[in-house]
């Protein structure tokens, strides 16, 4: 029997088909579900083209030159409802791609290795991450179809590196196993040190995005900065005393009750809370919490960007397109992922409402972060001892 998240899946192709074959034969809808703001063409040779990219690089892409499989870092199923997207795209296009289950932070590492053969066609992850990527010349510019339909401070104007979702960090409870145990849901950062609590919580390490989000979130809560973060040092310190663990993959012992909280981004907590079936609706809390000296849920966009003198260039200018495209965004918000296109479309009735987030969520200096966040990233590792920094 299908989960509820193979459900998702399985979902949207005839949606997809639809849009698509509106544009065959030389249409160009505004806003395809493939292509984005171009749409596919006969050619006189009867093979199928399409339209892709924004202004001064629109062309138009064959299938002829695609891959028998597209590498793309950190498009992986599990996460971000990308395996939906990879399935519909697949469907569409006749193009599988990698299920690359890579953190952002061992993407970067692994494009720096290859950079001189590169064997990725994009880089996919936290949007910092991506302009630490570009200032290292890992990159090529590419604006894709509905580029101009995200905020310009998610994306550089040089078309390196395109913002395509947005999250924020949240705290996720075994509500069930909280009242067998007579614990009080949290309700600020401080509650996570608790020793009850803390020796059942699992954080990521700060290399991946994730984790570097919800360190910044503690740190900000706790009244640090970029420019101070000994204050989540303190805290995870803390934690780890009586405890907390420092892993990813948290999804199945969290199911299990082997672990009974873990920080990570509210997409993964709604998602387990309405789409898994290996925990019920009613077992799954989600908190955004603040501190004693700040607000404490990191608001954090995630994009793509192409990879310079990488391999099959078109077929991956097509799926930049589908990401960004009406059909690409929702499929995001199926898993309660924010789409960097949210206000054009219907947010779930699920969905957490504005209040929740506004009472806690904050931005940083994304400019300066991308300077810095190495240094922060090896600052935390090493002032909490974790392995690998």
């Amino acid at each position: 029997m299908p989960s509820r998240r193979q459900f998702l899946i399985g979902t949207g192709a005839a949606g997809i088909t639809a849009l698509s074959g509106c544009a065959a034969g030389g249409g160009t809808p505004e806003d395809s579900g493939g292509g984005g703001g171009g749409g596919s063409t006969g050619g006189s040779d009867n093979t199928e083209t399409y339209e892709v990219g924004f202004g001064d690089y629109e062309t138009t892409v064959s299938p002829s030159s695609f891959p028998e499989k597209l590498f793309i870092y950190a498009v992986q199923t599990g996460w971000s409802n990308w395996g939906a997207l990879m399935q519909e795209f697949e469907n569409e296009y006749g193009v599988p791609l990698n299920d690359d289950q890579r953190s952002s932070g061992e993407a970067l590492s692994h494009a720096r290795q290859n950079a001189q053969d590169p064997n990725h066609s994009a880089m996919n992850g936290g949007y910092t991450f991506g302009v630490v990527a570009r200032n290292d010349g890992l990159t090529k510019p590419y604006k894709p179809a509905n580029y101009d339909k995200v905020p310009d401070s998610l994306k550089t104007d040089d078309g390196h590196v395109t913002a395509t979702r947005r999250m924020t960090t949240a705290v996720v409870y075994r509500k069930d196993l909280y009242e067998e145990q007579g614990i009080a849901p949290p309700e600020t950062w401080e509650d996570l040190k608790r020793e009850q609590v803390a020796a059942k919580t699992q954080y990521q390490p700060p290399q991946a995005a994730v984790g570097l989000a919800g360190a910044l979130s503690i740190n900000n809560a706790y009244g640090g900065s970029l420019d101070d973060v000994r204050p989540v040092i303190d805290f995870y310190n803390d934690v780890k005393s009586k405890g907390a663990v420092f892993a990813g993959n948290v999804e199945q012992k969290f199911s299990k009750g082997e672990i009974q909280t873990f920080v990570e981004y509210d997409y993964t907590g709604l998602d387990l809370k309405y789409n898994a079936d290996s925990v019920s609706e009613d077992q799954v809390g989600v908190k955004f919490l603040n501190g004693p000296e700040g607000k404490g849920a990191l608001n954090q966009p995630y994009g793509y960007a192409m990879l310079k003198g990488a391999p099959n260039p078109e077929a991956c200018k097509l799926f930049m397109d589908y990401v960004l495209s009406k059909e690409g965004q929702k499929k995001f918000f199926d898993a309660f992922v924010r789409p960097i296109r949210a206000d054009e479309l219907d947010t779930p009735e699920k969905f957490p409402s504005t209040d929740r987030y506004q009472g806690t969520e904050f931005q940083v200096d994304y400019g300066k972060l991308v300077d810095t966040q190495e240094s922060i990233i090896q600052e935390i590792g090493q002032g909490v001892g974790l392995t690998g920094y």
